[in-house]
């Protein structure tokens, strides 16, 4: 007898917690919003567009908060982290984007691996001292493509591809996982860091893309992808359900594209901690934000 595939039914009583869902006004982020604040969460919603995040917050009901964070800015980040007070229990990492042309964040970072991984690795930090249950991270299966260049992330000597640079950013986020959890238990701490991606769903992220790749990606949203709800079930099950730190979920069909959110594996090298503790040093160097000191349990 096959055994029951979990659902947002299964999101235990939230009362009490309060979530920060970054990216939150729209895509995978508004549903991940919505069922937090139906199970009780005070979520808060950290946006670029204070209008579209109210909105959001409005539908949501529930105890909803918004407030402003552009990651592709550090002093909006240390504004944000300097703003908050008590107790955070989960962060959740979700804003991204995605092969988008060369560009540069605020701080000179070129936009991809500035706002998918510098971004958040500066939010976490500054706000670990805060986090009392876990930082939830959303990558990509597309992952496995990524090799990072600790030595050029912002794409300085090579030559720029966008899938390269987000598949590059995406293994960030994993190798940022692995370290943190590493420190994590090192410190004896209660706080646990896990990962999570939404397999192939139909969002706004990749609305820009045009040729080749445009095409590829309309022809996936009409026969692979699943509905923001559901994209989002791996990140709701990553937030709220009693996990290792270092757990990746994902969706449970095939090629992890779509489905029930379960326990999966991501890359080889997105696990090789000698890459992810160079990552680290580097992108403190970059961010000028460090490892906070950790309260051990």
């Amino acid at each position: 007898m096959a055994s029951k595939k979990w659902t947002t039914a299964d999101i235990p009583d939230m009362q009490g917690r309060t979530v920060v869902v970054t990216g939150a006004s729209s895509g995978l982020g508004v549903p991940t919003t919505n069922e937090l604040a139906k199970a009780g969460a005070r979520v808060v919603l950290a946006v670029r567009n204070i209008a579209k995040g109210e909105e959001v917050a409005r539908r949501a009901g529930g105890r909803t908060e918004v407030r402003q964070l552009e990651l592709t800015d550090l002093a909006s980040i240390h504004a944000f982290a300097a703003a908050w007070t008590g107790p955070l229990d989960v962060l959740i990492n979700n804003a991204g984007i995605m092969m988008v042309p060369y560009g540069k964040t605020v701080d000179g970072f070129e936009l991809q691996i500035g706002t998918n991984h510098l971004g958040h690795f500066a939010l976490t930090n500054l706000l670990l001292p805060h986090i009392t249950d876990r930082v939830v991270t959303l990558s990509s299966g597309l992952h496995r493509g990524g090799h990072v260049d600790v030595d050029d992330l912002n794409w300085e000597r090579r030559k720029y591809d966008p899938s390269r640079a987000y598949a590059d950013s995406k293994q960030a986020n994993l190798l940022f996982t692995l370290e943190l959890q590493r420190q994590l238990e090192a410190a004896a701490s209660n706080v646990r860091a896990v990962s999570a991606h939404p397999g192939v769903a139909s969002t706004n992220l990749g609305s820009h893309l045009s040729g080749f790749r445009g095409t590829m990606a309309q022809i996936g949203i009409r026969v692979i992808a699943q509905d923001p709800e559901h994209g989002a079930l791996p990140t709701l099950y990553a937030a709220t359900q009693d996990i290792p730190g270092n757990t990746y979920i994902g969706p449970d069909g095939l090629g992890q594209m779509r489905g029930a959110p379960v326990v999966t594996a991501p890359s080889r090298s997105s696990q090789d901690p000698d890459l992810a503790k160079r990552l680290w040093a580097r992108s403190a160097e970059l961010t000028g934000v460090g490892s906070p000191t950790l309260t051990r349990a």
